[in-house]
């Protein structure tokens, strides 16, 4: 490993929503490492432990930055989004 290269991070993307684009990150970098992101999240929501995220490309520390019930909530309110009956 090269240690005089700097690491570059992919921006996230801002939709205004600071957890579902975390979420997202976190998202494609458990992705990209081959993990299954939703088992290793909602391992990480359960437990509370960090090292069920990945640090690639810093996602660790980015799920970090929110509280587990801020993602419980953005969780809920999206699925509720799509799916509670409208009346």
């Amino acid at each position: 490993m090269d240690t005089f290269n700097t690491t570059k991070l992919k921006p996230l993307a801002d939709s205004g929503n600071q957890a579902q684009d975390i979420l997202l990150y976190v998202y494609n970098a458990l992705q990209a490492k081959g993990y299954d992101p939703i088992t290793q999240i909602v391992g990480y929501l359960i437990s509370g432990d960090p090292t069920y995220i990945t640090s690639h490309n810093s996602a660790r520390s980015m799920i970090c930055r929110l509280e587990r019930d801020e993602i419980m909530e953005e969780l809920v309110r999206f699925y509720l989004a799509g799916h509670a009956p409208r009346y």
